[in-house]
This record gives C-alpha cells, structure tokens and sequence, in this order.
C-alpha cells in the first residue's frame, strides 16, 4: 500500500476540453468536503468537480458530478486502485470544450487525468498501523517518546498521568510492553 508524499496538480487538454487533477493527501473523510469547497472557489467556471478517494483498504467513494454515469469518478478510483494508492482524494476539474468525447473518451480522459497527477509525485509505501491510546506515568515519556516518533503523536494530555493518541506500527514492541487501547486499524509512513 502506497500513499503520495505530497499534494500534486497535473493538466491535460483532449479535444480542447481542459482537465485539471488535484490530488491532496488525507487521512479522513472530514477533509473532503473542505478540500472540494475550496477547488470550486478556485475554478469557479468549470462544468465539472468529479472525484475519487480511498483512505485505508475499505473507504472508498467516487463522483462523476454530472458527467454520465460511471464515466468519471469510477474510472478516477480505478488507476488510485491499480496503482494501489490509498489516502488520498483526487479531484478532477473539467472545462469543457465544445467537443463531445464518448462515454469511453470520458473514461479513458478521466484516468489518464489522475494517471498523469500521480506520475508528477512521489509515493511513500504504508505499512499496517494502529491509532492507539496510551497512559502512562510522567517518569515513562522519555521512553515511550523513544517507541513513537513525534510526528505520529496525535494527541497529547497531562493530568495526573500522560495520555497519548498516536499511531504506531502492527510491529512496535510497545504492543507487547504497555497496556494500550487499540482505537482502530490504519497505516503508518515507512521511515
């Protein structure tokens, strides 16, 4: 499983219609709405925000934005699963031409689209993970700041005790030595 390292933008014109592919690295469903908001204030002409998504194995989603059925967020999702891409949204911005292109000139446009936004970044394989809860006292941060890496700290509070949400890999050993709570399954960058 692969991921991009960072947001990319590719463009192509077929048949003078002008597809534009922005593809932003997410890790939930709650920056999608926001990201698609922010692509129509951007290119508020445009005839159609078609997109594809996938966040870990299962989320998946795609639109065609009234472009006939099947022609565009479908064929978008296809080249994210051929490439075995996950966490990321991909958003294809289409200014039509005047010139029809088909259902599988429209198909064949949209993949292309994202296949070409893909090429412009680099991939970062994932390897399985777990969001995780720890608790622990004041004296074991050091070490357990030795086990997670402080990118992967996703929250942190400090009361009577340290509690952390962070991600960590199937593989920690802090699996094996401290008492987590496990919140769900996920995917870690490898280093």
């Amino acid at each position: 499983m692969n991921t991009i390292k960072e947001n990319s933008k590719g463009e192509l014109i077929i048949k003078n219609s002008r597809f534009i592919t922005i593809l932003y690295k997410i890790t939930d469903k709650s920056e999608i709405d926001k990201l698609l908001q922010e692509v129509k204030k951007e290119y508020p002409k445009a005839n159609h925000y078609c997109y594809a998504y996938k966040i870990g194995e299962d989320i998946k989603k795609s639109s065609d934005d009234k472009e006939p059925s099947g022609t565009a967020g479908a064929p978008m999702l296809n080249i994210l699963e051929k490439e075995n891409i996950t966490n990321v949204l991909a958003i294809t911005i289409r200014y039509f031409g005047g010139i029809k292109l088909g259902a599988s000139g429209l198909i064949r446009a949209y993949a292309k689209s994202v296949k070409e936004a893909l090429n412009l970044t680099t991939k970062i394989e994932l390897l399985p993970a777990f969001k995780i809860k720890i608790t622990f006292p004041y004296e074991k941060e050091n070490e357990i700041k030795k086990e997670i890496e402080e990118k992967n700290i996703l929250k942190k509070r400090y009361l009577d005790k340290i509690t952390y949400e962070a991600i960590i890999p199937k593989t920690s050993s802090l699996l094996q030595k401290e008492k987590i709570k496990i919140l769900e399954p996920t995917y870690i960058e490898k280093s």
